[in-house]
């Protein structure tokens, strides 16, 4: 007969227990693995993320002035601009952007935009007026005669300003904190060359801020803002 070799108890119960253990060590790399998030990109890393820090920064700064000087609609006004900012949260997460990061509408936003005012500067550049790299400066200095004080019709406006979205819907319109509701302007992504018309319907913490639907009338995909913005006044 031949003779088989048995294991005793307290051996099986090692092998088990050693088996048990590697068992669960890879469990646990994978797991790790499989659950290590990406990391939030900064509005530093994506223009996405960008359009929409901006965004939220500017709808901020509106609920900010508003509670700073509150009047009979301004209540109401909190109320849907928090709605807002929800709303660009979601869309933080959604495009993998650090959710809560905000930047203020400025001309800092572009570090090259400051350069371009200060050439009219330099006394050789009207000294010829046969310069071709000026082309709009007649038509944006021609109306400085307006004695109303404004702007005048036609004229470009929010010079260096950036351009995003408030994050409202309703038909195409605007937002500013500088020309009162009825206004009209005309914003032109230079970029791509669209244009839209819209008129202000109610104050923000920019100088022209488009709802969804005008902006995406001017957007170009997959941005939430837009760089190099011509904004005009007519009407």
């Amino acid at each position: 007969m031949s003779r088989r070799r048995t294991l005793g108890t307290k051996k099986k119960i090692a092998l088990l227990v050693s088996a048990a253990t590697v068992a669960g060590g890879g469990a646990f790399v994978m797991a790790s693995t499989s659950n290590a998030a990406p990391t939030p990109k900064s509005a530093s890393e994506s223009t996405v993320c960008l359009g929409l820090a901006t965004a939220l920064g500017n709808n901020q700064k509106f609920i900010a002035d508003q509670r700073a000087e509150p009047d009979a609609q301004s209540e109401a006004r909190i109320a849907n601009r928090e709605a807002v900012v929800a709303e660009i949260e979601r869309k933080q997460e959604a495009s993998g952007c650090a959710v809560g990061e905000s930047a203020q509408d400025s001309q800092t936003a572009q570090p090259s935009q400051p350069a371009q005012p200060a050439q009219p500067a330099d006394p050789a550049q009207p000294a010829d007026p046969a310069d071709p790299a000026q082309p709009s400066q007649p038509a944006v200095s021609a109306p400085a005669a307006n004695p109303g004080g404004g702007a005048a019709s036609g004229q470009q406006v929010c010079d260096g300003s950036t351009v995003t979205l408030s994050g409202e819907g309703g038909a195409p319109a605007a937002s500013s904190n500088q020309f009162p509701a009825g206004t009209k302007l005309k914003v032109t992504n230079l970029d791509n060359a669209k244009s839209t018309t819209v008129e202000v319907t109610s104050v923000s913490g920019s100088c022209a801020l488009l709802n969804n639907a005008a902006f995406e009338q001017v957007r170009e995909p997959g941005k939430f803002l837009i760089r190099r913005a011509l904004i005009e006044k007519v009407g």
